[in-house]
């Protein structure tokens, strides 16, 4: 695995190639990361970038963070993630304090992207699980969107688990690989990914190099 970052999704729009072609992308914002600490195989068993972005007020950040943060001379972040390599020569240009910018990645590489679904609430099984509605009339009443029969007989007397049924919608983590990057804003730290990513708008995402990219 390679070294990531942690952005802010702006929101969606649409851009045209040289040759008329137009693809939706989603615009994120990956300012501000910088490396709050350099994880060694000699010292800790494993290699790791521990990431920092964006800026909390200084009384929402509790002590052993402010003190952490203040190790590496960098003011604390809204939100720490961390970043596995493979070997300690990946991170050997890398040290505390160090600003990452959007320069780690390259035009048309393929990146997986991690981030929280937008929260639809309690919903029921047609909308949650793609079910299909009952019979609109014809001695219908009132159980067009009901889930229908969960149980079985008297034996085994009981629903299984794991059965669909009506409960929270969204608010989940989810993964979309093989994103590809179609356009770097250097200057503004901006990545333009091709089609759509999860979360609401300035919702916080996650963005790794892909770990199953397509030849």
């Amino acid at each position: 695995m390679s070294l990531g970052l942690i952005g802010r999704k702006i929101g969606m729009m649409r851009i045209f190639t040289e040759n008329g072609d137009a693809f939706p992308v989603t615009v994120i914002d990956v300012a501000s990361n910088r490396i709050t600490q350099i994880k060694k195989t000699s010292s800790n068993g494993y290699c790791a970038a521990q990431v920092s972005f964006g800026q909390k007020k200084i009384s929402r950040v509790n002590k052993p963070t402010a003190g952490h943060c203040a190790k590496a001379g960098v003011i604390a972040g809204s939100i720490i993630r961390e970043f596995r390599v493979k070997d300690d020569s990946i991170l050997g240009s890398f040290q505390n304090g160090m600003e990452i910018k959007s320069d780690i990645f390259k035009v048309g590489q393929k990146v997986d992207i991690s981030g929280i679904t937008i929260g639809k609430g309690f919903s029921g099984a047609i909308k949650l699980h793609n079910f299909s509605s009952n019979r609109a009339s014809h001695g219908n009443s009132k159980a067009h969107k009901k889930t229908g029969s969960i149980g079985m007989a008297q034996d085994p007397g009981r629903i299984f688990p794991g059965k669909r049924m009506a409960a929270h919608m969204g608010n989940v983590k989810r993964t979309i690989q093989n994103l590809e990057i179609l356009r770097i804003d250097s200057e503004r730290n901006l990545l333009l990914v091709k089609g759509a990513i999860p979360g609401s708008k300035d919702g916080y995402v996650v963005i790794r190099s892909s770990v199953k990219e397509k030849k």
